[in-house]
């Protein structure tokens, strides 16, 4: 009787050593994936297009804009076109001069999540589109610009965009608006993606003074979203 009470002590330390070791074995092993998966988070990530490729692209882009900007009374100065073919963390996103017959402005853009994580950037390389209500996609196509307006994010200022086409022609009602967010970049983030909203085709804050600028000065301006 004298030996139980010092054969319990050592059992209950002997089960506390081992719930110690065991909780410490499955942290690190916990923590090591989380580490593994991070690191190779964009592995599979690639360029699509060189800068002569998309030079390409913007160029023959920009020529049938112009024609469809005369077609359809819009502003004939410049044109902002949306390239969603490029890794979102690289620069998608062009203001074309018709006059000088080239890009005047690249940056970043954001695009929608989907399903995804609102923020994150999970559909770097593989946007998906679409041009239901509630859907937080993004909505290809052609688009008018139109009064300027006050946004909750950013600089405070957004730009209405009515969709001209089949593929957008609830943006309007979805509230889609050109606007900034701070979680934006200016520089290149490759192979990092720019974070995705629910839509709106958001950009830097230094990128929506820029564009403030040239959109209270050209109204009717064309924006075209494309692949």
């Amino acid at each position: 009787m004298q030996l139980y009470p010092i054969f319990l002590l050592l059992l209950l330390f002997s089960i506390d050593v081992f719930c110690q070791e065991d909780e410490s074995t499955t942290w690190n092993d916990d923590w090591d994936d989380i580490t593994f998966t991070e690191e190779n988070k964009y592995e599979c990530d690639s360029i699509n297009f060189s800068l002569t490729e998309i030079q390409q692209r913007v160029q023959q882009k920009a020529e049938k804009a112009l024609t469809y900007c005369k077609e359809n009374n819009l502003s004939q100065n410049y044109c902002i076109l949306i390239d969603m073919g490029i890794h979102s963390g690289n620069l998608r996103f062009f203001v074309y001069d018709f006059a000088k017959k080239e890009v005047i402005k690249k940056a970043l853009v954001a695009h929608g999540c989907g399903d995804a994580y609102w923020s994150d950037d999970q559909t770097r390389a593989k946007p998906q589109f679409s041009n239901v209500p509630e859907s937080h996609l993004s909505s290809l196509g052609k688009y008018r610009m139109g009064k300027r307006g006050v946004s909750s994010w950013g600089i405070k200022i957004n730009y209405k965009m009515h969709g001209l086409e089949s593929t957008n022609s609830n943006a309007y009602k979805r509230i889609i608006v050109l606007h900034s967010w701070e979680r934006v970049k200016d520089k290149e983030t490759f192979p990092i993606g720019t974070p995705e909203g629910w839509g709106c085709p958001a950009v830097s804050n230094d990128t929506m003074r820029y564009l403030d600028t040239l959109l209270k000065q050209n109204k009717n301006m064309l924006m075209w979203i494309y692949e």
